[in-house]
């Protein structure tokens, strides 16, 4: 399996496959879990104590760093979404289920920025499974190393 199509029907899940894919690629990780929808970022209206939501469920959100470069972080939210950031460049609205392929993608070297010339502009470019590319506009001042190096 090449990009890996796993379901990831929960954070946990989520959580578990970031953890195969940092060992893959011999990369630390760090998790922090929020739990409740007092303690998850998209549940701020929730109320203090308020823990769950109207439908009796639990949210769980996570965020995950990986070590080493290019430096990768991701937060799972409970809607079966993520917001990734590669080297400051905020990629959001990532499918959770994309969340492996993209990382694959980065730490394999698939990923790459394609120059603009007119208007100048950059954009970090991650293959995902079936054919499709993640497209992410990123100012031309926020080219770290890691991405210059992989301007095409």
């Amino acid at each position: 399996m090449i990009y890996g199509m796993e379901h990831l029907p929960t954070t946990e899940a989520a959580v578990t496959a970031l953890r195969a894919i940092a060992d893959t690629y011999g990369r630390e990780i760090e998790v922090t879990h929020d739990i409740g929808a007092d303690r998850t970022s998209r549940r701020s209206a929730a109320g203090v104590g308020v823990v769950a939501d109207p439908d009796g469920s639990l949210p769980h959100e996570a965020y995950v760093e990986f070590g080493g470069l290019p430096r990768v972080s991701v937060r799972l939210y409970p809607e079966d979404d993520a917001l990734i950031d590669v080297e400051g460049v905020e990629c959001p609205d990532i499918d959770r289920d994309d969340v492996p392929a993209f990382l694959r993608s980065v730490f394999g070297d698939a990923a790459w920025v394609k120059a603009r010339r007119f208007p100048p502009g950059y954009f970090l470019m991650v293959p995902l499974p079936g054919d499709r590319v993640h497209k992410e506009y990123m100012p031309m001042i926020s080219l770290s190393p890691w991405l210059s190096s992989r301007v095409r």
